[in-house]
C-alpha cells in the first residue's frame, strides 16, 4: 500500500512539472510569436543589419538585408521576438519596418527629454543648441586634457571642457589655478566643465602640493576605518570646498569598484569593502556632494572587478554576467538613485556582456546602465588615449556610437576632426550629435553654469 502511494505521488509530482514546462514553453511562444514595435534613428547599417537608437537611448541592432535608408532616418521596425535591452545584438525577428526622412528639427522632439535629473533643463539647452554650428556641438562631445596650449585651442576646437592632472597644479598658489581656469573660461562662448581626479589616496592631483591644502586627502579606505560614513560626508565636503574656491566644477570621483583583495589592481583606490558597504559609500558621497556645486562621478561601471591596469594594456574580465549584475552593478545602481549626474565608463572587455569591445565603446555596457539602472545623466567614457583603447582605430566614433555623451582624450585635436569628418561623411547621424550635446548642455543649466540670459 505504501509503494503504491509513493507511485502515486511521483507520477503526481511529474504532472505538475510537465504542466509547469508546458506552462512555460506555451508562454515562451506567445511572447516569441507576438509582434512589437520599436521606433528610433538609424546610426549604423550594412547589407546584413540595422543598429538604431530608440528614445529611451538604447542601441540595438537587427539583422535587416538590403535596407534602403540613409544613416540618420528615422524608422519604425516591427519585429517578433524579445527585445533584449541589456544587449546590442538582438536575436528577434523584423517582420517589418517603415523608414521616414528626417527633418530639421525646430521644436525640442519629445524623445529627446526624459523624466530624469535634467528634465527642467532640456528646453533651455535645446535654445542654446539652435544657435550651435555643427562644431561647436561637436566640440560639447569632449573632455580634453589640459595642455598649455589650451586657450589658443578653445578658438578652434570650442571643448566641453577640461582634465586637469598632478602637473597642472605643480607649483602653483591658489591664484595661479584661479588665474589658469578663469582665462580658459574667459575664452569660451560656453562656459566650461573643469574636471579633476581628486580621489583622495593614491590619486591626488590638487592636494598633493601643499599650497593648495593643509594636507593631501585621504584614501576612502582610511577615512571610512578611522570614522565612517560621517567621516567620509565630512571629506567630501571639504574636498567640494577646495576644488569650488578653485573654479573646478566636477570631480571624478568617487572610485565604487568592488574590491577586497589587496592584490586587485584598484584595491589601493577602492573602499575594500563589500556590496552593501561600498553602496552606502556611493550613497554618502552623492548626498554630500548636492548643494557643493562640484559634481561627482560613479567609476568605473560596470566595476572594475580584479582586473589590470588599462592604462596601459587591454584589460579582459572573465567575470560572470550573474557575479556582476548581482555584486558590481549595486553600488552603481544605489548611487544614481542617490542623485549622481556623471558615470564613467572603463575599458575593461567584460566578456559575459560584450566579447569584442571595451566596456567604454560598447553599446550593451551602455543599455545596462540605461535601461537596467535608468542612468539619465551623463556618461563619460575613460580617456581614450590610455593603451586599452589608444590603438583602435576611429575609438572616438566607435564611443559616441556606444552610448556615450563625453568623450575624455588627450589628443582632441585629431577626435575632433574625426568626429567632424565622420558627419560629413554621412557614418554618425547630425541628429546625434544633436542629442547627445543637448544632454551636455542641460548637465550645464543643471549645474548653473549655464543661464538663460547666456550669449
Amino acid at each position: 500500500m505504501e509503494k503504491k502511494k509513493i507511485t502515486i505521488g511521483i507520477i503526481a509530482i511529474l504532472l505538475l512539472i510537465s504542466v509547469a514546462f508546458l506552462g512555460t514553453k506555451n508562454k515562451k511562444n506567445e511572447n516569441t510569436s507576438k509582434t512589437e514595435n520599436i521606433s528610433g534613428t538609424i546610426l549604423a547599417m550594412n547589407k546584413n543589419s540595422i543598429t538604431i537608437q530608440d528614445d529611451k537611448d538604447g542601441i540595438y541592432t537587427f539583422h535587416l538585408e538590403n535596407l534602403n535608408a540613409n544613416i540618420g532616418d528615422k524608422i519604425i521596425l516591427e519585429y517578433m521576438g524579445v527585445l533584449e535591452k541589456d544587449k546590442n545584438k538582438q536575436e528577434a525577428t523584423v517582420k517589418n519596418f517603415t523608414v521616414s526622412k528626417n527633418t530639421s528639427v525646430t521644436e525640442l522632439p519629445v524623445e529627446w527629454s526624459d523624466e530624469g535629473l535634467f528634465k527642467d533643463d532640456y528646453q533651455k539647452a535645446f535654445k542654446k543648441l539652435s544657435t550651435l554650428s555643427l562644431e561647436e556641438k561637436i566640440g560639447q562631445l569632449f573632455l580634453g586634457r589640459y595642455e598649455d596650449t589650451a586657450k589658443d585651442d578653445l578658438k578652434k576646437y570650442p571643448l566641453a571642457g577640461f582634465v586637469f592632472f598632478e602637473k597642472d597644479f605643480k607649483d602653483k598658489k591658489v591664484s595661479d589655478v584661479k588665474n589658469m581656469i578663469n582665462n580658459l573660461q574667459g575664452t569660451s562662448k560656453i562656459p566650461l566643465l573643469t574636471a579633476v581626479d581628486e580621489e583622495g589616496g593614491k590619486v591626488i592631483r590638487i592636494s598633493s602640493n601643499k599650497d593648495l591644502a593643509p594636507e593631501p586627502f585621504k584614501s576612502s579606505k582610511e577615512l571610512y576605518n578611522n570614522g565612517g560614513f560621517s567621516k567620509i560626508k565630512e571629506d567630501t565636503i571639504e574636498k567640494s570646498k577646495l576644488l569650488s574656491n578653485l573654479g573646478l566644477n566636477v570631480n571624478l570621483a568617487p572610485v565604487i569598484d568592488i574590491s577586497t583583495d589587496p592584490a586587485d589592481y584598484m584595491y589601493e583606490r577602492s573602499l575594500g569593502e563589500g556590496k552593501d558597504i561600498t553602496s552606502n559609500y556611493a550613497k554618502t558621497v552623492i548626498e554630500a556632494s548636492k548643494g557643493t556645486q562640484i559634481s561627482y562621478t560613479l567609476k568605473h561601471f560596470p566595476g572594475y572587478g580584479n582586473n589590470k591596469d588599462t592604462h596601459t594594456s587591454t584589460s579582459i574580465d572573465n567575470r560572470t554576467y550573474d557575479s556582476i549584475i548581482n555584486n558590481d552593478l549595486v553600488p552603481f545602481e544605489i548611487g544614481i538613485k542617490s542623485g549622481a549626474e556623471a558615470v564613467l565608463v572603463s575599458h575593461n572587455i567584460v566578456t559575459s556582456i560584450d566579447n569584442v569591445n571595451p566596456a567604454s565603446l560598447s553599446p550593451s555596457i551602455h543599455n545596462i546602465l540605461r535601461n537596467r539602472l535608468d542612468f539619465s545623466g551623463v556618461i563619460i567614457t575613460d580617456d581614450i588615449a590610455m593603451g586599452a583603447t589608444s590603438s583602435i582605430d576611429n575609438a572616438a566614433t566607435k564611443a559616441l556610437l556606444a552610448g556615450n555623451d563625453l568623450i575624455i582624450t588627450t589628443n582632441y585635436q585629431r577626435d575632433i576632426e574625426e568626429i567632424k569628418n565622420a558627419v560629413n561623411k554621412g557614418t554618425i547621424p547630425e541628429e546625434l550629435i544633436n542629442r547627445v550635446s543637448l544632454r551636455v548642455l542641460a548637465w550645464k543649466y543643471y549645474k548653473g553654469l549655464l543661464f538663460d540670459n547666456e550669449k
